[in-house]
């Protein structure tokens, strides 16, 4: 079975070389062949056979200058490495090229050489035969040029694992693995070039074009392609044609009809030029111009098509070609190519094409063919004869001095795909000549013997290494295509292949893993329950709750008490509530938002924010209105009174209400996945709707929040029992501090972080809140209760009227001074702490004993009065209305006197002190006037300094005081009358 096998294959490799001639292949020997597919012709001469005799080979016509150059690219390149002593040194490459004639037959028969070649050598048949020229294996084959021609030599060659490298096959299909292993190319494929020609179109705004493909496997797939990109693109296609160089007349006549019938201006061509040119030779014949050409890069370049006689009908041709590159050396080979050259047995022939002459000496054609031939070439120089014979060569021709595209070097694209081609299998065995045993590519880390390598070890080894999962492979500028750098995949893009030349991005929910192999879903977030941050502002809101709760609950209980009712215990219910609520609201802007919470987050804050202020507003506002106003009517009763006040409170809500509405129905707010603040993560916030309602919603409170304080500030100085003023106009400095501080953090944080700056805005001033208002109250209830009574507030209410009484008198008095003074012509001194003045005269009505010992067991307390540059401590008693009707008959008739002469100051604030122990501070009406008091007592102040004379005004008496004793510390003496209660 062994020698039947022998011996078919020596059969096989006889006949296939045999159709090879001496003369129709470069071949030289050495350690490493290499194998070359060039298209030396651009065809085969149309030839009719039958099965009655045997099949011969046809003949290949139309010689390709471009093909030849191509292939001597192939050789300088093994010449220059050969010569390298750093590539391969102590190593020959060789090589045998063969003529594709531009057909697939003519490829596969050069490619049955390289397999039957590589057969023999492996069977080691020299034991059987006499081989007295041993030709090594062929490692690895370079071409062939079209697609269609490289597809059929890759499915036989890929049997055998021998590498091939083409340097001009561009068809998408090529880039299958699966089924051309062994396949590599140093050319794009083409579906970057048909994306480029729909955007050119696009550009020009183009939509209404023809497509014309060649009907193999270049011109299909990448018309295809085009197709695909131009309906993305809403380009629409007139007709769509296939053709070929070997289509009869009638097929290429009904093309043209459909080109010259068409009303599309634009025609998109995926063709070489042989399977081009008999379509362009019939347009010119019958004059359509007027047509733009849209030409791949296998025709825009192509020799055949760039002729004189076809600009009027091609000249408006938009094409595309590859880069080109530079090849040191290259034009000096060129012109060192000779007809007797013993390794070239295509020179010959380019020789005779060239100078239009045939070599007498073994020439392949013959004075008597060369009419056939000289009607098929392009390109000709000199020899462009009419004569029917060529004369002969006499082989010492100038080559410089005829113009083919043989000598055109100076746009190398192919030329310089074929020198990088080779250069990438010298790479390939330069990796095997170095290899270290242990670190190779093969099994166990084993290398190959250069000197026995066989052609499945050569795929691997490439001018770079395969690019990995995760990385694609990356342009170096100024190096060849073949070799490249492996990039990593962007963030949000993977890879799952090797070798990728792109890489694919991910789904918008999912991001690439750390080795960007695959995609992952993005993490999530929000403000969760379970993280920390979300942990500890839940419980700083429920300690909140509490503590707000708390306070509520001990206002309730000791809700008759005097401080209670002197804060007006019903806004300071609905107060507390309020900031149960604001508490509360912190609640929802925890955990994934959902429409419904974003929609109720922000109008539930405000809301519950104004409700808060409005109560604050309007306590303020009443204590400040009842102690600058004068003697209480009945009008003010009304207009004081609690339903006035809850009416108030619920007008400034209200609009707060109106905003969230006209918010909520135009632009209500909703979750949203925000993909764009991070790429690995997706932000579930809530989509505010509009900013500007926010924004007026915020703004509407602290519009409040500034009114109220500023009703703090003017009240900070009244008595000490309302002196709560002071501790709201506090709990407005931190309100306006928090929201300030809050509008750069809203704006400069993002994600989750949003929602938490705006719950640590509520909770820090809901907190300042509850701590100014009511802390101290709290405290005063349960750890002072000496304080909570009615006399405490009654005393300090009494200190001030006497700290504003006193300060009018003294002003009184340096205004009357200053006139005596001056028209007394006085110098005295005067004090320069205060005025004081004294009175002598003793109370005009004793009290019996009696009233003596009561009084001594009558309750009382001492203030400090501070005004001026003094302090004055005042001391005061109270006693039961009914024990003192004697007092106040007395203290009647002795003050009837001095009331007449009372300013107004000074009767503002008598008007405002409780008469009646038994009546509720705080209570509706709460106040009554002081015009008839019932009760006097007197008040004196012992100074060190000495009166200057009489008061020239009669000081005016106080309200709602008992007795006595004032003590001043500002260096003068004054007396004052006081009225009891």
């Amino acid at each position: 079975m062994t020698s039947y096998s022998c011996c078919l294959i020596l059969l096989l490799f006889t006949w296939s070389t045999a159709a090879y001639g001496p003369n129709q292949r470069a071949q030289k020997k050495g350690d490493i062949i290499l194998g070359g597919l060039f298209p030396i012709h651009f065809g085969v001469a149309a030839k009719d056979q039958d099965l009655k005799s045997r099949p011969e080979s046809v003949e290949c016509i139309r010689y390709n200058f471009r093909g030849f150059r191509w292939l001597q690219a192939m050789i300088f390149a093994i010449e220059e490495i050969n010569s390298s002593p750093t590539l391969l040194p102590n190593m020959t490459l060789g090589y045998r090229i063969f003529d594709t004639c531009n057909t697939v037959s003519k490829a596969l028969e050069a490619t049955l050489s390289f397999v039957a070649q590589n057969k023999i050598d492996s069977l080691n048949l020299d034991e059987f035969c006499n081989c007295s020229e041993h030709i090594p294996s062929t490692i690895a084959v370079v071409g062939a040029t079209g697609s269609g021609i490289s597809t059929a030599v890759a499915n036989l060659l890929g049997l055998f694992y021998i590498p091939q490298v083409s340097y001009a096959s561009s068809s998408r299909l090529l880039s299958n693995k699966n089924q051309f292993k062994s396949f590599l190319r140093t050319i794009p494929n083409d579906e970057h070039q048909a994306t480029a020609m729909a955007d050119i179109i696009e550009y020009f705004r183009w939509n209404w074009v023809g497509t014309i493909a060649a009907d193999d496997d270049y011109g299909r797939p990448g018309i295809e392609k085009f197709r695909e990109e131009a309906e993305e693109r809403d380009i629409c296609i007139d007709f769509s044609e296939l053709i070929s160089q070997y289509s009869d007349e009638e097929e290429i006549q009904q093309v043209v009809e459909v080109i010259q019938n068409s009303t599309a201006r634009v025609i998109v061509v995926f063709s070489s030029g042989p399977d081009l040119e008999p379509l362009i030779k019939e347009i010119v014949r019958r004059n359509i111009t007027g047509k733009i050409w849209l030409a791949s890069e296998a025709w825009a370049s192509s020799s055949l098509i760039a002729m004189p006689e076809f600009f009027r009908v091609i000249g408006s041709t938009i094409g595309f070609a590859l880069k080109a590159g530079q090849i040191p050396g290259f034009r000096e080979f060129l012109q060192k190519v000779h007809p007797k050259s013993t390794n070239n047995g295509f020179a010959k022939e380019f020789w005779e094409e060239t100078f239009n002459c045939y070599l007498p000496d073994g020439s392949k054609t013959s004075p008597a063919s060369t009419s056939f031939h000289k009607g098929h070439e392009e390109g000709l120089g000199a020899g462009n004869g009419t004569s029917a014979f060529r004369p002969p060569c006499t082989g010492d021709e100038n080559i410089t001095s005829v113009e083919t595209p043989y000598m055109d070097y100076t746009h190398l694209r192919i030329s310089y795909n074929v020198y990088l081609a080779v250069y990438s299998i010298a790479h390939a065995l330069q990796d095997i000549y170095t290899c270290t045993p242990g670190k190779g590519l093969f099994t166990n880390g084993s290398c190959a013997d250069i000197k026995k390598v066989e052609a499945w070890q050569v795929p691997f080894s490439n001018c770079s290494r395969d690019c990995l999962p995760g990385t694609r492979k990356g342009i170096i500028e100024g190096e060849p295509t073949c070799c490249f750098e492996c990039v990593d995949c962007p963030d949000g893009e993977y890879s799952d292949e090797t070798d990728a030349s792109a890489c694919d991005k991910c789904p918008e929910d999912y991001w690439s893993n750390e080795n960007h192999t695959s995609c992952i879903p993005k993490q999530i977030e929000f403000l969760a329950w379970t993280e920390p941050f979300g942990i500890a502002l839940t419980l700083f809101a429920v300690l909140g709750i509490f503590l707000t709760s708390f306070v509520l609950g001990v206002f309730t209980k000791f809700r008759n008490t005097p401080i209670v009712k002197a804060t007006n215990r019903e806004l300071s219910y609905l107060l507390l509530f309020s900031l149960l609520c604001c508490f509360s609201s912190s609640l929802f802007f925890i955990g994934e938002p959902q429409n419904w919470t974003c929609r109720l987050r922000q109008p539930a804050f405000g809301i519950s924010f104004v409700l808060c202020i409005s109560c604050i507003l309007v306590k303020t506002n009443r204590v400040l209105l009842v102690f600058e106003a004068k003697i209480p009517t009945s009008l003010h009763r009304k207009w004081w009174g609690l339903n006035l006040q809850f009416l108030l409170v619920f007008l400034c809500t209200f609009v707060q209400i109106v905003i969230c509405v006209i918010w909520l129905y135009t632009a209500p707010p909703s979750s949203y996945r925000n993909h764009e603040l991070e790429d690995e993560i997706i932000f579930i916030t809530c989509h505010e709707g509009s900013l500007m309602a926010l924004g007026f919603l915020i703004g509407y409170t602290c519009l409040l929040a500034a009114i109220c304080f500023f009703f703090a500030f003017k009240s900070r100085k009244l008595p000490e029992n309302f002196n709560e003023a002071k501790f709201i106009t506090f709990s407005m400095l931190i309100f306006f501090i928090v929201w300030i501080s809050f509008i750069p953090a809203y704006a400069s944080t993002y994600g989750k972080f949003v929602s938490a700056v705006e719950v640590i805005a509520i909770l820090a001033a809901s907190f300042g809140l509850l701590a100014c208002i009511f802390f101290n109250k709290v405290y005063i209830i349960l750890f002072k209760p000496s304080r909570n009574t009615i006399e405490e507030v009654r005393c300090s209410t009494a200190a001030h009227a006497f700290k504003v009484a006193a300060r009018a008198t003294l002003r009184r008095s340096n205004v009357s001074r200053k006139r005596s003074n001056s028209l007394g012509g006085s110098t005295g001194s005067t004090p320069s702490s205060s005025i004081s003045s004294k009175s002598n005269h003793e109370d005009p009505f004793p009290l019996p004993a009696c009233a003596e010992r009561q009084r001594q067991q009558q309750r009382g307390c001492k203030q400090k009065v501070s005004f001026g540059s003094g302090t004055v401590t005042l001391s005061l008693s109270f006693e039961e209305p009914q024990k003192n009707a004697m007092a106040n008959r007395n203290a009647k008739r002795r003050n009837s006197l001095e009331a007449q002469n009372s300013d107004d100051s000074l009767m503002r604030h008598r008007a405002l002190l409780p008469l009646q122990i038994n009546e509720p501070l705080g209570a509706e009406p709460g106040f009554q006037a002081a015009s008839s008091p019932e009760t006097s007592s007197q008040e004196s102040v012992v100074g060190d300094n000495k009166e200057e004379g009489p008061s020239p005004e009669v000081e005016p008496s106080l309200p709602s005081v008992n007795s006595r004793n004032f003590i001043g510390t500002g260096g003068g003496s004054v007396t004052e009358n006081t009225v009891h209660s």
